[in-house]
This record gives C-alpha cells, structure tokens and sequence, in this order.
C-alpha cells in the first residue's frame, strides 16, 4: 500500500509540475492584459512537435533542438500577440478572450498540417531506467520535469525582482495606466509577457514529451488544466501556479489511483 501512495506522488509531483508551468505562462499573460490565453496549451504542444520534428530531420544535439525550439515557440507568441492581441488590446476582455480561442484553433490547425497527425515523441534527458524507492518507482524524466518546473520560477523571481523590465511588467500587471503616466510602452510589455508565456510553454511541452508524447491537439487539455492549476493558486499569481499545478497534479494521480482512472480528468474540472 505504501509502494503504491508513493507511486501516485511521483506521478502527481511530475503531472503537476507541467501543469503549474502552464499556468504560470497563463498567470504571466492574464497579468498584463486582464484576458486568460486560451492558447497557452498550444505552446506547449508545439514546443513538443516542433523539437521532435526537428531532431526528426536534422539530427542535431538535443541541446540544440530544444534551444531552437523554445526560441522558434516565443517567436510564434510573439507574432500571435501583434497580429491577433495588438488590434483588440482596446477592446472588452471578453472579445481577447474570445481572440485567444481562435488563436488555439489556428495553431491546432497549422500544426496539424504542417507536423501531420501523428503522435511525436523525443528521447528521454536522462536514459528510461526507473529509478526505485520503496518500492515504487519512478522515470530519470520525472526528475528533469520537477527540476524545470522550480528552475523556471527561480528564473523567473529573478527577473521579476531585479530586473528593469520585470519591474515594468509588474507596474503594468498592478496599474495599467499608472504604469502609461510613467514612461513605461504598455504595448511592448504585453507583447513581452506573450513571449515569455510561449517560452514557458514550449519548455512545458519539450520536459514532458519523453514520457507522454504529444500530438497536434494535445494542447487543449494541457491549456484547460493549466487554467485550473491558475485558479487554484489564484488567477494572476505567477507564483501560485506552480503551487496549484502540483496540487491538481496529486488530487488526479490520487483520485485516478484510488478510486478509477476514468475520474482524474474530472477532478481537475471539479475543483
């Protein structure tokens, strides 16, 4: 009994890592325009095709794929905020909002067409010997998916906390037309947080796809349980997400364990 609670902690500690970094590239992105990015699954699904794709035809270092790859996703965030979010800054939130859904469907599409139907994969970091303790085990890449996860908000307080432009960001989160009457080009942080909500992403879908898989419309489960995990640790709270993504993590693995694996989508849903 005990190999098995253990079993469904790794497995919830690793789900939930995934999706508390969705949710921070949601939490980034809501803070600087008010809207929630539906399309913030589709950047981690593309992070997982795109580098699969990659290493597919050119055969470069995976170093090299998944530096590529995370660049290639931010420019894709980056074109998707001016030519879809800029026009409609003005706007009501719910027509940004409704902009983003559209958003996701077009990349779904693209990637349908352009990376095919088929499911991708990408070698694990670290070699597929599970690592056991007491009794349960666990993958290397399990290790490599936690580790991003709290590398990634390190990083990230960083930036927020030292850097100028990080402090800007948060200016414009805090007080939009205050963060105006200072100086601070309202506009191009908007467009920064969208690319470093597609960075995030796509580092999302790359740690993850060794051990999942991923294929063109695997973003839209990604993206709703990465609103949940923000809604669990309070929309906006870049932060909380990973907190909230680690709790939605054990609740499925738990409730997918204990009772029946029918009913862990539902938990998140729930919740």
């Amino acid at each position: 009994m005990i190999a098995n609670l253990l079993q469904f902690l790794f497995a919830g500690l690793m789900l939930g890592a995934i999706y508390g970094l969705v949710a921070v590239g949601l939490d980034i992105i809501f803070n600087a325009t008010g809207a929630v990015n539906f399309a913030q699954g589709e950047f981690s699904m593309l992070g997982g095709m795109i580098a699969a794709a990659v290493l597919t035809h050119t055969g470069m270092p995976l170093v090299i794929v998944i530096a590529v790859t995370v660049v290639g996703v931010t420019g894709i965030g980056v074109l998707m905020e001016r030519l879809t979010i800029a026009p409609t800054r003005h706007r009501d939130v719910l027509n940004v909002i409704i902009v983003t859904i559209g958003a996701s469907i077009l990349l779904k599409g693209a990637a349908m067409v352009v990376l095919g139907k088929n499911a991708a994969g990408l070698p694990a970091f670290s070699g597929e010997r599970p690592i056991r303790v007491l009794g349960a085990a666990f993958l290397p890449q399990a290790v490599w998916i936690l580790g991003t996860a709290l590398a990634v908000m390190g990083l990230l307080h960083l930036f927020f906390a030292k850097t100028l432009v990080g402090k800007a960001m948060q200016a414009v989160a805090l007080d939009r037309e205050a963060a105006r009457l200072m100086g601070i080009d309202v506009g191009r942080m908007v467009m920064l947080s969208f690319a470093l909500g597609a960075a995030v992403g796509a580092v999302a879908g790359i740690i993850i796809t060794p051990v999942t898989l991923t294929i063109y419309d695997a973003g839209t489960m990604l993206g709703l349980k990465g609103f949940a995990a923000a809604v669990i640790g309070g929309l906006g709270n870049t932060f909380g997400g990973i907190a909230g993504g680690l709790v939605l993590g054990l609740l499925e693995a738990y409730a997918g364990g204990l009772i029946a694996s029918e009913v862990k989508d539902v938990v998140a849903f729930v919740v």
